[in-house]
């Protein structure tokens, strides 16, 4: 992807959008990029915990909108990744104090002054004001999908939205994929969701218990040696441009068709 505002985003809550940006924030650092990762979802931040730095938030991504600090004392260095920095969202105010425009300025000066390779917005779950200002300064744009269907209906529209914005780099991260079901037919494959979505993958990461302790100890699965951290790695290095192969899971049969009539297809 060329973009280098990239909004991080899902439609459903649940589906590991948080967890999502953590690590490949992560892993484009380690890959020798100056990333800022950026918690949207004002009244409910987690990222900061996701990447166990919530102990060092003194300032927040609403004290830079309002002026009440500059831009160095709100970004978090993570001293575990050189180039790796986190701007937190603020816990005690809500979604209205958020200007589009204002945080366009923001994402803006991050790249122009600060030098900065690549942004990562993590954008609240839903189709409201928060989403429309996660977007607002993104030129391309990470959908977050599980492979079952309520999630999958919610990426349709979240793309939708993310078109009508003129954002032209969209990609997938298939979030959670059990191949032993895809092979059984009890679960939807990429192939599938590709066939639903019309929107190519970038990553496609396994389910894995390990995700569960790396947030757990705020530690991002790409620094350790689990399965689904060298997923995210791979989609990190395809981000940047490299032909990383995808893993092929085969399935008998399964929900194709019907969510092709699901959303109104053949």
């Amino acid at each position: 992807m060329d973009a280098k505002a990239i909004v991080v985003t899902s439609g459903k809550g649940g589906v590991g959008k948080t967890t999502t940006t953590a690590n490949i924030g992560a892993a484009l650092a380690r890959l020798g990029e100056k990333v800022a990762v950026i918690d949207v979802d004002v009244g409910l931040r987690n990222l900061d915990v996701v990447m166990g730095l919530e102990s060092r938030v003194v300032f927040d991504l609403i004290d830079v909108l309002e002026g009440k600090c500059r831009m160095s004392q709100a970004l978090i260095r993570d001293k575990r990744v050189e180039n790796l920095y986190l701007l937190p969202a603020s816990q005690t105010r809500d979604k209205d104090a958020l200007d589009p425009e204002v945080f366009k300025g923001v994402v803006q000066g991050l790249i122009e002054d600060e030098k900065f390779d690549r942004i990562l917005i993590d954008s609240p779950a839903g189709i409201e004001s928060g989403f429309r200002t996660a977007a607002a300064p993104a030129s391309g744009a990470l959908v977050v999908v599980n492979p079952e269907v309520s999630s999958v209906r919610d990426a349709d529209r979240i793309i939708g939205l993310l078109e009508a914005q003129q954002i032209t780099e969209i990609r997938l991260v298939i979030n959670r994929l059990r191949p032993k079901m895809v092979a059984s037919g009890n679960m939807l494959s990429e192939a599938d969701i590709l066939d639903i979505l019309g929107v190519k993958p970038i990553g496609i990461i396994p389910e894995d218990e390990g995700i569960i302790v790396s947030t757990n100890v705020g530690e991002p699965a790409v620094l350790g040696k689990t399965k689904a951290g060298e997923a995210f790695m791979s989609t990190a290095r395809r981000l940047k441009g490299e032909t990383v192969p995808y893993p092929k899971f085969e399935e008998e049969g399964g929900f194709l068709a019907a969510l092709r009539r699901l959303f109104g297809g053949a």
